[in-house]
């Protein structure tokens, strides 16, 4: 089968498009602005791209347009396509009928941490030897690709795929025709519900909103499946209280998947109080505790013992931009991290405090996001920022009056609308021994290797 993917160069699509290049189809795309990481990784794959929505690019003719969600009526070749009656299709939904059919899926779904809590169960199923495939929004460091089909243990023309699939759960919207939200047509048997705010404002009215997609998707799950869900979130005691056909495990509560400190500061982890195994690793905050336990879960659904699991994510090495390290100059520490919620802010905030000690945290902050760019979060972005000892903000994307709403921690917060004016600003404030933190869930015009620059001068 010949696909043509327009949207190709995001997150999701690319990695669908590697998917279907490793599954034997033909594969090409196109996207308003072609560029690297995922340009240079399709094109390696042998992926024809393509920049712009030309109506020219019908005379691929492929047999199945995939559709992005970038995608808007008014496109010029999504126009032609309708125009023409052509065949098209949403990404999750090619997705699911040509890669997840018949396998075992196994899906993170939640607010926060599906791109970690995904790249460690991802991890652990391999470590265990299931060799299961995977699409993730980011970069698990394990793996250094953001999808596959298979393990390459038992990839090839002569052996079947692992069972196994991993996904990252995405509860925006499929495409302009398909509002519900990508995860329902994934159809997991086993479902993590890692937490649920309010998120998405430019197309969630409300929190009820979404939670009626999250009930969607526990509809899906079937009655031998599994519902890994955090014990200690009430917005999805509430989705689970309208109806579930699934059996349920919770962590983070008494009795089910917990954590506990033992006195020598061992990570011990316990289920229905039976003991499990200790955690040893890096990884900074109580919510990736969270992520891990349900990862645990998740996998010993799947048929791996706790004890394979902890192992396991001993040798876990995080995923890119969360808390990434991107350089020490002079002894101070730049990081890199996806943070743009105000709860991931200040979880984020709150695991480096919990690194560094006393030592100054230079919090750095682009509100990229839709939401955050519509002002929805304004009124918490204070507190959540609170934890750092400096705060900048970049304003260059919103249109809301930032500085207001920093008032109550104004001694210490400031916002730039040009990005070498902040610059100069943290590079000047910075001094040996700080730790700067810098978030954004985009580029943020590649302020982490220009800031390095500028503090090796």
């Amino acid at each position: 089968m010949h696909i043509h993917i327009l949207g190709i160069c995001g997150t999701f699509m690319g990695g669908l498009a590697v998917l279907a290049r490793e599954s034997g189809h033909k594969v090409t795309g196109c996207d308003l602005n072609v560029y690297p990481p995922m340009s240079t990784q399709l094109r390696s794959l042998g992926v024809e791209l393509i920049e712009g929505y030309g109506p020219e690019q019908l005379q691929l003719n492929p047999d199945l347009y995939v559709i992005g969600n970038v995608v808007t009526r008014g496109n010029s070749l999504m126009e032609a396509i309708l125009n023409q009656n052509l065949p098209y299709s949403s990404g999750p939904q090619w997705l699911a009928e040509h890669i997840l059919r018949k396998r075992w899926v196994l899906a993170v779904a939640g607010t926060h941490g599906k791109t970690t809590t995904s790249s460690m169960l991802a991890w652990i199923l391999s470590f265990a030897g299931l060799n299961p495939g995977f699409l993730i929004g980011g970069i698990p460091e394990n793996f250094g690709i953001s999808a596959r089909l298979t393990g390459e243990s038992i990839a090839g023309a002569n052996h079947d795929v692992s069972p196994f699939f991993v996904i990252e759960a995405d509860e925006y919207d499929t495409a302009f025709f398909d509002k519900r939200s990508k995860f329902v047509h994934y159809h997991p048997r086993t479902l993590v519900l890692n937490n649920l705010e309010y998120d998405h404002a430019d197309i969630f009215s409300d929190l009820a909103s979404i939670q009626k997609q999250f009930h969607h998707l526990i509809r899906t799950v079937p009655g031998n499946g599994l519902v890994v869900a955090n014990g200690r979130e009430y917005s999805l005691q509430q989705v689970i209280a309208q109806g579930c056909w699934t059996p349920i495990e919770r962590f983070g509560v008494p009795a089910e998947w917990i954590v506990k400190l033992s006195s020598e500061d061992a990570i011990e982890v316990y289920f229905n109080e039976v003991y499990q195994g200790t955690l040893n690793w890096d990884l900074l905050g109580e919510h990736n505790l969270m992520n891990a336990l349900a990862a645990i879960a998740a996998a010993r659904h799947a048929g791996v013992p706790s004890q394979v699991s902890l192992r396991a994510l001993s040798q876990f090495k995080n995923v890119k931009r969360r808390m990434e390290i991107k350089g020490v100059v002079n002894k101070i520490t730049v990081y890199d991290d996806f943070a743009h919620h105000p709860t991931a802010i200040r979880t984020t905030l709150e695991g480096l405090r919990n690194k560094v000690g006393e030592a100054r945290i230079i919090a750095v902050l682009e509100p990229r996001s839709n939401t955050m760019k519509m002002g929805v979060w304004k009124d918490s972005l204070a507190q959540s920022l609170n934890i750092a000892d400096q705060i900048f903000c970049y304003t260059d994307q919103v249109d809301w009056d930032v500085t207001s709403a920093l008032e109550s921690i104004k001694h210490k917060a400031v916002a730039y609308s040009q990005m070498q004016e902040l610059i100069n600003a943290v590079t000047f404030m910075a001094h040996a021994g700080d730790h700067i933190l810098i978030m954004s869930n985009g580029g943020f015009g590649g302020i982490h290797e220009k800031l390095l620059l500028m503090l090796r001068k």
